[in-house]
């Protein structure tokens, strides 16, 4: 990875370093940053639905454009040799016309060696906790 608007994409096996990375990219507000973290052939359903390519990266473009604001914390960390699950818990602020939209879950997240050795991720799905009554 690189370093964009001085937002240092390196992913490493180090889960807490690892989200760091993706909070700094998230907030930044540019979904081109943030899209950087994903294989080509990633999985998120950051918006809900289950998406990857290009549908995957416009979803996280516009997400990104209102200029939400996520919070994490990694609840537990899986390595294999190559694979890396992450489950984390967040809390995600999202402006709009009326207010804010507040969203908190848990978040699964597996990430892969590229072709290069770096980490990137693969499935990325967050899932919203249910309302309460």
């Amino acid at each position: 990875m690189s370093e964009t608007l001085g937002i240092d994409l390196t992913l490493t096996d180090d889960p807490d370093q690892q989200n760091e990375v993706f909070l700094n990219a998230f907030n930044s507000g540019e979904g081109a940053i943030f899209d950087q973290l994903y294989r080509d052939d990633a999985v998120s359903n950051l918006t809900g639905t289950p998406l990857t390519g290009t549908a995957r990266t416009e979803a996280i473009t516009a997400l990104l454009a209102t200029k939400p604001t996520l919070t994490s914390k990694v609840l537990h960390s899986f390595r294999t040799d190559d694979t890396i699950l992450l489950i984390v818990r967040f809390h995600l602020e999202i402006p709009t016309p009326d207010g804010t939209n507040i969203i908190d879950g848990i978040c699964t997240d597996v990430l892969v060696h590229d072709t290069n050795g770096n980490w990137i991720m693969a499935v990325d799905r967050p899932v919203a906790d249910e309302p309460t009554a």
